[in-house]
């Protein structure tokens, strides 16, 4: 517990408006801050306050389009709804406990029901505009971080009726952020799947769908991968799909109100344990839950009344009845998923005896590792107890509601010197290190044996914590830290290979990063700059001007433990790992991982770079994250 001052008294005591509450304390109100590089950064949260309004509005029958545009940093949303009572805009947009959505009989059911989201994103913003037609009359305000500055007076307008709203996140909380395009498209199409018939634009593209969920699995997986077509089911407040694919691991996309609940809730394990009861209960076979589960893709949406999240956020749902009286969420999807599955798969035995050889597929997998397993575990628990490969931080992801929780990062390095350098600078309660010792395996084409036959990738899944699949997740980074050359893009690609092939969810779910170093140390006397590439070191050195001194990194070892430390910290740039929608995963690790062929040596070639400054170094560009 902190210590209270030593002269504890009335003067010690702040009231804080709700303007200065939300800048001081955002993650409360948006979760983690981030610049833009993790699909859950606070931008996006602003982003998807806005249009949940919209969404709510569509969902109670009024506005068929939605206009999205994103300008580097500004973004601007228009709705077809209702709009705003014209006398009551302002309060609603910058005053707490003030809104529509406390009144149940005006929005059942509605993504939002605090009153808190336009608010967060009207304090946190630079610049906030607000716009309400109705019925010919408009009313717009204007304001900056949360304080207003116009209130313009009531006008006459054509325009038709809805809500528009415009905002730039600040930058002074939001630090060196970017929005990233495919977060975006993610974000928008699960909308699109979660209401039939709405039609979003957003910068010249059109996100729309006729078949909700079963239209979602399909960009998701593709219908190569799939070992039977979706299976697709709809009732009142509930709509499921599901298939098995070819890779490894669980793939569930959960959503409620209209809102991609990420880490899931009361809702996903009931739904995972339907499938189960279901699959035991038509086949009358006890199938292992793991073999029954594996390689699954699913998706399920619910709709809640007066829904109760674990965070402002709504990442996890944890209500435990589907309305303040009525029937309990387990039983609901229980019941829906038993009865409308089983009755699919007694319609359908194509699909059914698809689902079957699926089933003991993984069942016989299993067996086959389960004696090297046990061993692999044993050795790795001992060799847990006195190795050095990882250095542990304290907190942990998953295990706790203390943000920093989310903040989690594990960095995979390669050799003594780069990780002794992290392993130095780090934040020892949120960033952990895992060092690895040469090259990794090439994985590619093997089962899942060898994760427990080789042993660095057995003490990395013990480290991670995801033998078992990633809800025991450690870490909610995983951050691959390479040197920039061929040797280093080399273990990346051998590491992306590896999470790919065997552990696919860590990285469809946003864990998987690749952390920049600077390449080029440009300084002078009086100031240092840190480049990342050659337009950056040109930059640095006409803006110092003269003859400054040049430094090329090759190797994170090279780089001192001091200058590190912003790397990794408040100046560090991570990219995701980014699959492509309808990308097989086999074919993608074909291409890239498989024995040669002309196409990927053409690649190579075409994407060979040489430094001017030492042409006996060759390097592929630094593009292997964007899969």
């Amino acid at each position: 517990m902190s210590e209270l001052p030593v002269n504890y008294s009335e003067e010690h005591i702040r009231t804080l408006d709700w303007i200065e509450h939300m800048r001081l304390r955002p993650g409360m109100y948006i979760g983690k801050l981030g610049d833009g590089s993790s699909p859950d950064d606070g931008i996006y949260i602003l982003v998807k306050e806005v249009i949940d309004n919209a969404i709510d509005e569509y969902m109670m029958g009024y506005g068929k389009k939605i206009e999205v545009r994103i300008d580097k940093q500004k973004v601007t949303i228009r709705d077809f709804g209702r709009g705003i009572p014209l006398g009551k805009v302002i309060d609603c947009v910058s005053k707490m406990n003030t809104g529509a959505k406390y009144d149940s009989k005006a929005f059942q059911k509605s993504v939002g029901l605090n009153g808190v989201g336009t608010k967060a994103v009207n304090a946190l913003s630079s610049y906030f505009r607000i716009e309400s037609v109705r019925d010919g009359k408009m009313k717009i305000a204007e304001f900056e971080k949360g304080v207003i500055t116009n209130d313009h007076k009531l006008k006459s307008t054509d325009d038709k009726n809805g809500t528009f709203v415009e905002f730039v996140p600040d930058s002074a909380i939001f630090k060196n952020y970017h929005f990233i395009p495919e977060y975006l498209d993610n974000q928008l199409w699960n909308y699109a799947y979660l209401n039939a018939g709405l039609t979003i634009h957003y910068n010249g593209n059109k996100f729309y769908s006729q078949n909700g969920l079963k239209d979602l699995l399909e960009r998701k997986i593709g219908d190569a991968d799939m070992r039977y077509p979706a299976v697709h089911l709809k009732g009142e407040d509930i709509e499921i799909a599901l298939t098995h694919g070819n890779d490894y691991g669980e793939e569930y996309y959960s959503f409620v109100n209209g809102q991609f609940t990420t880490q899931g809730g009361t809702h996903l394990a009931a739904f995972r344990e339907a499938i189960v009861k279901t699959v035991r209960d038509f086949y009358k076979k006890d199938y292992d839950a793991a073999d029954i589960r594996q390689s699954v893709v699913a998706a399920i949406a619910i709709r809640v009344q007066e829904p109760v999240f674990e965070s402002q956020t709504k990442t996890k749902l944890g209500s435990i009845n589907m309305s303040p009286d009525g029937v309990a969420v387990r039983t609901f999807v229980n019941d829906f998923v038993r009865k409308a599955f089983d009755d699919y798969l007694h319609k359908h035995p194509d699909t059914a005896e698809a689902l079957q050889k699926r089933i003991m597929q993984s069942e016989r997998e299993r067996k086959e590792i389960s004696g090297i397993k046990k061993l692999a575990n044993e050795r790795a628990k001992k060799a847990n107890l006195h190795n050095k490969k990882l250095r542990d931080c304290r907190f942990h992801f998953n295990e706790g509601k203390d943000p920093r929780c989310n903040e989690t990062t594990l960095f995979i390095t390669e050799g003594d010197s780069a990780s002794g350098s992290i392993t130095k600078v780090r934040n020892v309660e949120t960033q952990a290190v895992f060092s690895l010792k040469g090259k990794p395996l090439n994985v590619f084409g093997l089962t899942k044996r060898v994760v427990y036959e080789n042993e660095e990738f057995n003490l990395l899944q013990h480290a991670l914590n995801i033998e078992d699949g990633i809800d025991g997740l450690r870490y909610n980074q995983i951050v691959i830290a390479t040197d920039a050359d061929v040797d280093g893009m080399h273990i990346r690609l051998l590491l992306l290979t590896f999470f790919l092939q065997f552990f696919p969810e860590l990285v469809k779910n946003g864990h998987v990063y690749i952390l920049q170093t600077p390449l080029f140390r440009v300084r002078n006397k009086k100031k240092t700059i840190y480049c990342y590439d050659e337009e950056e070191k040109q930059e640095a050195i006409t803006q110092l001007g003269g003859k400054p001194e040049i430094t090329r990194f090759k190797g994170l070892g090279e780089i001192s433990p001091d200058e590190f430390g912003g790397f990794i910290g408040s100046d560090i740039r991570i990219d995701p790992v980014l699959i492509g929608s309808q990308k097989s995963l086999q074919e993608l690790l074909q291409y890239y991982m498989g024995k040669n062929s002309m196409s990927r040596q053409e690649f190579i070639i075409k994407n060979l770079r040489i430094e001017k400054d030492d042409l006996t170094t060759l390097e592929l560009v630094n593009d292997t994250q964007e899969l």
